[in-house]
């Protein structure tokens, strides 16, 4: 009985799909020229206590709303220059699945469209401080993969988590890097640094206390000033924290890439984002090489050495004392590279930014 109930479900949808199709084909799609990815939202997207979203709804005028049922939010645009945002949940999965729902919309002409993710992460205080801006050269999945718990693990295992396809922990050689690793398109990177390197971020009398408990000689970056930076991403859904899961993560990086990238930014979604836009760029959908990931630092990845990773973590008001800072650089930095390519679209239409050197 379920069964057939589900197959004239599908058939009269099959149906209303076929009927409606004519008018949605009708209306030419926008012709997108940039494509804003943020991840959360809280609250409203306007008016209140922002979240990765509410800057670039405000700011960059984007009053147009299109509804995304199979997405998670709304797409917001403004239609006549061609930018448009969406925000994807939370999590690799919300991620992957929001981006797919935008590159199969036929609503929209994404096939010469930029993509910008901008958002906030966590970074190790060995290489940055909070408020700093790092453009993503790297990312690297940091789900697939065996696991033991550390209480179970051999007494020289360095962690409990092992390469998916491998006994042991960064146990060589390192599998085939496919839907694991995302090397993003090093010109348009190198660009986009160019361009916004020189770009004064905020600072705070709570970031600056914040960062005077990161003590240690190996975290001086940490007691730094924010800056305009590049480096690699561990994209992950469970939000981990703590020296040596810090520890496990560089190397992680480091495996993975060959050593060619330097663990910076911890975050969420970039690996699911990527997955999908893989897939819509096999599809002519969307271009990976238009993609720039910008993730700026609202928390440090590891704790101060006052505090044990369990004090640490539960005192996240404090430690996300760069919160609206980092909300800020996010869009400071990546405002000035959407503006430029809108700007002079006639010439990066067709051409990618730093080809033509």
């Amino acid at each position: 009985m379920m069964r057939r109930w589900r197959q004239r479900a599908r058939t009269l949808l099959a149906i209303v799909g076929a009927l409606a199709a004519p008018a949605a084909l009708a209306a030419e799609p926008m012709a997108v020229r940039v494509v804003v990815v943020s991840m959360f939202e809280v609250g409203a997207d306007s008016g209140d206590t922002p979240g990765e979203l509410q800057l670039w709804r405000e700011r960059f005028d984007l009053d147009t709303a299109y509804p995304l049922p199979a997405g998670h939010h709304d797409v917001l645009a403004d239609p006549e220059r061609g930018v448009i945002a969406v925000v994807t949940g939370q999590g690799t999965a919300r991620a992957a699945a929001t981006i797919m729902a935008l590159g199969s919309d036929p609503r929209f002409d994404l096939s010469r469209a930029y993509w910008l993710v901008a958002g906030i992460a966590g970074v190790d205080p060995a290489v940055t401080t909070v408020g700093s801006a790092v453009w993503t050269d790297w990312v690297v999945d940091g789900d697939l993969a065996y696991r033991i718990d550390a209480r179970e693990m051999p007494e020289d295992w360095p962690t409990g988590t092992i390469p998916y396809l491998r006994r042991e922990p960064f146990e060589p050689p390192r599998p085939e890097r496919e839907a694991r690793v995302w090397q993003l398109n090093p010109e348009l990177l190198a660009w986009a640094h160019a361009l916004t390197e020189d770009i004064a971020l905020d600072e705070t009398e709570s970031m600056k206390r914040l960062r005077a408990r990161y003590t240690a000689d190996a975290h001086a970056p940490a007691r730094g000033t924010p800056e305009v930076m590049i480096g690699a991403n561990l994209s992950a859904t469970s939000y981990w924290h703590g020296t040596l899961l810090n520890r496990w993560a560089r190397r992680w990086i480091d495996y993975w890439t060959d050593g060619a990238a330097r663990f910076v930014t911890s975050a969420m979604e970039d690996s699911g984002t990527l997955q999908s836009l893989a897939y819509l760029d096999r599809a002519g959908r969307a271009d990976l090489d238009r993609v720039l990931i910008l993730r700026t630092g609202s928390n440090f990845t590891t704790q101060p050495a006052d505090l044990t990773a369990a004090e640490n973590l539960a005192r996240d008001d404090d430690g996300y004392s760069a919160y609206v800072p980092s909300l800020e650089a996010a869009y400071r930095v990546g405002s000035t590279v959407v503006s430029a390519l809108v700007a002079d679209w006639a010439r990066y239409r067709d051409t990618v930014p730093g080809s033509e050197r």
